[in-house]
């Protein structure tokens, strides 16, 4: 099966078992093996990578777990931040359509359902002087798995109360993903910022939050164009890029 997209998931490769499917796309890229939307897929990651080098818990053959290459030489390095916002509004649009209407994006790259965590992004560019050369896009959503070692992570069918189709939920969320992505190339920039901060996590409410190991009360105002993560603390607005700051849950 092929999703119905220009390019996404055109070149779809298929790993039982891998430790890493954002370094499987890396070795595509370096043999030169991988066309733009170039997709790996596998159905157990031995070691995955999460955003800060944490690990990715998934059952194998329960979650989605896969890598998308893209060019997106049209972005200069100082907007990179879009591409995470194209990726985790085509993760939310997925969730959103499978009926998981209160699912939000959690800054910088992850998807979460009432305080719990379903699925989370890391993307990976190769930078080419001022602009991106290329960009690996890992996703993993955890999709039927029902047990976790984690009480704040949670899945679309634990949420839903039934069991999904991997492969069509795989399928759809590449359309998406397309759509999103050629939505950012052909400028609308705006658009899609407003839609991320529509569905950020605690935007514009206040709560606590972790800086330098003391707990701080403070409101998300925004995002910053180099996705810094703007918090106003004591009536002062603040800029906090991914290590700096930490919400307490």
């Amino acid at each position: 099966m092929l999703p119905n997209t220009l390019f996404v998931g055109q070149q779809l490769i298929f790993l039982p078992v891998c430790t890493s499917t954002n370094s499987e796309a890396q070795q595509l890229l370096i043999k030169n093996e991988a066309t733009e939307g170039c997709t790996v897929i596998t159905a157990q990651q031995t070691a995955g990578r999460g955003q800060r080098g944490n690990a990715w818990e998934a059952e194998p053959g329960k979650n989605i777990t896969l890598s998308v290459v893209l060019a997106p030489k049209f972005l200069a390095v100082k907007h990179q931040f879009y591409l995470n916002m194209v990726v985790s509004l085509a993760v939310l649009d997925l969730l959103h359509e499978s009926g998981l209407n209160q699912a939000q994006v959690k800054w910088p790259n992850d998807l979460y359902f009432q305080d719990k965590k379903l699925g989370g992004i890391l993307i990976e560019n190769a930078i080419n002087s001022l602009t991106l050369q290329h960009s690996i896009v890992g996703i993993g959503l955890n999709v039927n798995q029902l047990v976790f070692g984690y009480t704040t992570a949670t899945s679309m069918a634990k949420v839903l109360g039934y069991t999904l189709n991997p492969e069509k939920v795989t399928m759809r969320l590449l359309e998406l993903l397309e759509k999103r992505y050629l939505e950012l190339r052909s400028g609308k920039t705006a658009k899609l910022k407003y839609e991320y901060l529509q569905a950020l996590y605690r935007y514009q409410e206040e709560h606590d939050f972790l800086i330098d190991s003391k707990q701080v009360r403070g409101q998300i105002l925004g995002v910053a164009e180099d996705g810094r993560l703007a918090v106003e603390i004591e009536k002062e607005l603040r800029y906090f890029a991914f290590k700096e700051i930490a919400y307490v849950i």
